[in-house]
């Protein structure tokens, strides 16, 4: 049966060809959106802007659009970092009269933007995204994230 969520037929179709950290990395991205209260949509953005891997998004194009913004809220806050000498960025928080759009540090250059509703805890999203940054950021090599963008795009 196939599954609303394109992130899950993307998963059924090419779970044979993925490798088992790509495998790992989804389904550590699946666990945090839907353990994390309040949490609605979560996406993985490389440092080039584009996306890696999605968790309970039913249309690609709305993917593609968060992809879009949190790689221009990443360098926003990165050239407000430098130009002030903060040092790394460690995470946006985006606040609005409906939810909140939190992006998240994940490593080499990688993000983890997670849009949530009004109910979300910050305090508990905050710490479960520097949760999911550790489990899955140490795996994030160059020939990982080439898998998770190639496995998004089919």
């Amino acid at each position: 049966m196939t599954s609303p969520f394109l992130h899950d037929n993307i998963e059924q179709s090419a779970a044979g060809d993925l490798s088992p950290e790509a495998r790992t990395f989804n389904w550590l991205l699946d666990s945090f959106t839907s353990s994390t209260a309040g949490v609605m949509e979560a996406i993985a953005v490389s440092s080039d802007g584009l996306l890696m891997a999605m968790s309970a998004i039913k249309d690609r194009s709305n993917a593609e659009r968060l992809a879009a913004v949190v790689s221009g809220m990443t360098s926003l806050a990165g050239g407000a970092a430098s130009w002030y000498a903060l040092g790394a960025l460690n995470r946006v928080i985006v606040d609005m009269a409906e939810g909140y759009l939190l992006i998240s540090a994940i490593s080499s250059g990688s993000v983890l933007g997670v849009v949530a509703d009004r109910t979300a805890n910050l305090g508990t999203v905050a710490y479960e995204m520097t949760l999911f940054a550790g489990r899955a950021g140490g795996a994030l090599s160059p020939r990982l994230i080439a898998e998770l963008k190639n496995a998004v795009q089919q």
